[in-house]
């Protein structure tokens, strides 16, 4: 997910676009929203932004603002909203399936299309992380999107998942013995998973200092059997351009998987740029040293972002218009 700093707001800047607040109805209830549109330009093609995980809000605590203002830069406007039960949305979105998530996604999207003022002739997806398992789905399902932009997307949550810890320990540094426990938690969870243990049983079992609760252990139960691979290949008959954003950092994702599977699926459908940046396509250390993260977030925003990404997202945008 791209929390670069957790309960980060932007505070006093200045952002080069305009913004204007939404509802959006849907089967499971309204999702609270926001359009971020070119301050002095009609936009000219439509971004809609589908999460990874997390409770995120629709411009992510603002620190997705870099992100609407360099698509208004290219010309574009962009659509995002918050979560299910994150601020004013219905639901829940530990409730959720995969499946679920790229519903929601078509019922917004239908809901712009019916917009008039709204630039719908050209729409692209832009997904991050968890997103890899949605944005595949959609995109199978329907004929009105032109483009995909994939931040540090996954393929399978059970290796993404294996290879989040073994990148979290390299990090950390741990020792043979904590390596050794950290693994057998995570074979304990696994096959708990695989035979569908109730949360109590999981509980019961955990050697985790800080558990899932019921709802993360139902949600994790709903989907850790995604993969995007099926998905991919429906979409990949869609013919659009897709560019992959990668981090070298990326301790989330393993990217150069992601990037493997992606070329031979959409072969020259598909663009990748890399980057000195963390999961979120932030500077490395806005995420692993907090204070310096949390001041850039409020004295610079615009930097939290490695060099080249927002140079880039705005060439793409460019491209696929």
């Amino acid at each position: 997910m791209l929390v670069v700093v957790a309960g980060a707001v932007v505070l006093g800047h200045s952002f080069r676009l305009s913004l204007q607040a939404v509802t959006i109805p849907t089967s499971q209830g309204d999702l609270e929203g926001v359009l971020a549109f070119p301050e002095d330009a009609a936009a000219r093609g439509l971004v809609v932004m589908v999460h990874g995980d997390g409770p995120v809000d629709a411009t992510q605590d603002d620190l997705y603002l870099p992100w609407f203002e360099a698509a208004a830069e290219a010309g574009y406007a962009t659509l995002s909203w918050s979560k299910p039960g994150v601020a004013g949305s219905a639901g829940d979105w530990l409730d959720q399936s995969m499946a679920d998530r790229a519903r929601e996604v078509d019922e917004v999207l239908d809901w712009a299309t019916r917009r008039s003022d709204l630039p719908t002739g050209t729409v692209v997806l832009w997904g991050a992380s968890q997103a890899g398992w949605v944005v595949p789905r959609v995109v199978a399902d329907r004929e009105d999107v032109d483009g995909v932009i994939a931040v540090g997307t996954a393929i399978d949550w059970q290796r993404q998942g294996g290879y989040h810890l073994e990148a979290t320990l390299e990090h950390e540094g741990a020792d043979a013995e904590e390596r050794a426990s950290a693994l057998a938690e995570r074979e304990r969870v696994q096959d708990l998973l695989d035979r569908r243990a109730t949360h109590a049983e999981y509980l019961a079992v955990t050697t985790d200092a800080d558990p899932m609760t019921a709802d993360r252990w139902g949600f994790v139960l709903r989907n850790h059997g995604s993969d995007a691979s099926a998905d991919l290949e429906a979409a990949s008959a869609r013919g659009i351009p897709w560019h992959l954003m990668a981090g070298r950092e990326d301790r989330n994702v393993d990217v150069a998987e992601t990037e493997q599977v992606y070329r031979e699926v959409l072969g020259d459908h598909l663009t990748v740029s890399w980057f000195d940046a963390a999961h979120s396509m932030a500077r490395p250390v806005m995420e692993d040293v907090e204070p310096i993260g949390l001041a850039t977030a409020v004295l610079a925003p615009r930097s939290l972002m490695a060099p080249g990404v927002l140079d880039d997202y705005r060439r793409t945008l460019g491209r696929m218009g």
